[in-house]
């Protein structure tokens, strides 16, 4: 049987898992209003790249007098990179 190395992703998981436990035996349950800071937090990450799109959208708009050539585009653009900052705000939490 082979031994694992330093880089397997099970032993990884099982060492994330672990601290996980620990951390969690060593502070408890998150409290309730914690929770809504994150929940609170979590909507600002999504929706502050989306506004900002839009923002520089209707500006690019207003200066070429296209409509909204530059906005729908730029706001789904900040609704992906709003959606990819949240799980990887996620995924660290």
């Amino acid at each position: 049987m082979t031994e694992p190395t330093d880089k397997d992703p099970l032993l990884d998981a099982v060492r994330a898992h672990q601290a996980r436990r620990a951390a969690w035996a060593r502070d408890g349950e998150a409290s309730v209003a914690r929770r809504l800071a994150q929940i609170g937090v979590l909507g600002w990450i999504i929706v502050a790249p989306m506004l900002g799109g839009i923002f520089l959208g209707r500006w690019l708009d207003g200066r070429f007098d296209t409509g909204v050539f530059w906005t729908a585009p730029l706001l789904m653009i900040g609704l992906g990179l709003g959606g990819w900052f949240a799980w990887r705000w996620i995924g660290s939490a």
